[in-house]
């Protein structure tokens, strides 16, 4: 199946499982897990494991993974302050993209490029700390999607340079220091 083609389950399970789950349920609990503590595991193990697992490519394939991570976030956290959208569950306008659909989606694409057949795992994963989010009321189902396709985007982009995407930070000292970045497709 290729890259793309492998979003359209992902995305369906966003639809059938992204709806609000009731307090105290069962799958508000496993949402609450997904969201904090099994998604810090899951980014660590995308960018850690290469290191144990994939033998002399291991250092190249966490750097690439970090890189294609790293810069989603970065770049979905640009998005949330220039869009400013209201998230459903308070009056804190950082909804729009999920920076955890993002950051998900970003490792499940690095690493399913560097193991084919581990795919549907990662992107499982990805999509069901994707969910997690609509269950919460934390985003809504365009808030993870867009965030999905940034992560995979950004990644697929990261995978297809040489050498990866180059951040540059903007530095004004009469600002403040950083004002932007610039991105380079690194060849």
């Amino acid at each position: 199946m290729s890259h793309p083609m492998r979003l359209i389950p992902c995305l369906w399970m966003l639809l059938t499982l992204g709806f609000p789950a009731h307090a105290d349920s069962p799958a508000r609990q496993a949402s609450q897990f997904a969201s904090g503590s099994g998604n810090i595991l899951y980014l660590a193990l995308g960018v850690g494991l290469p290191l144990v697992t994939d033998g002399h490519d291991g250092r190249n394939h966490a750097l690439r993974a970090l890189d294609g991570l790293g810069t989603s976030v970065l770049l979905s956290e640009g998005l949330k302050a220039l869009v400013r959208e209201k998230r459903p569950d308070s009056d804190s306008h950082d909804s729009f993209p999920s920076g955890h659909a993002t950051a998900a989606f970003a490792v499940a694409t690095a690493e399913s490029a560097f193991h084919p057949r581990q795919a549907p795992l990662w992107f499982l994963g990805a999509t069901l700390i994707a969910a997690s989010r609509v269950r919460l009321r934390r985003h809504t189902v365009g808030d993870v999607a867009a965030g999905a396709a940034l992560g995979y985007g950004v990644t697929r982009l990261e995978l297809s340079a040489p050498r990866g995407l180059l951040l540059v930070p903007l530095i004004d000292p009469r600002h403040g220091g950083m004002v932007g970045l610039q991105m380079s497709h690194g060849q």
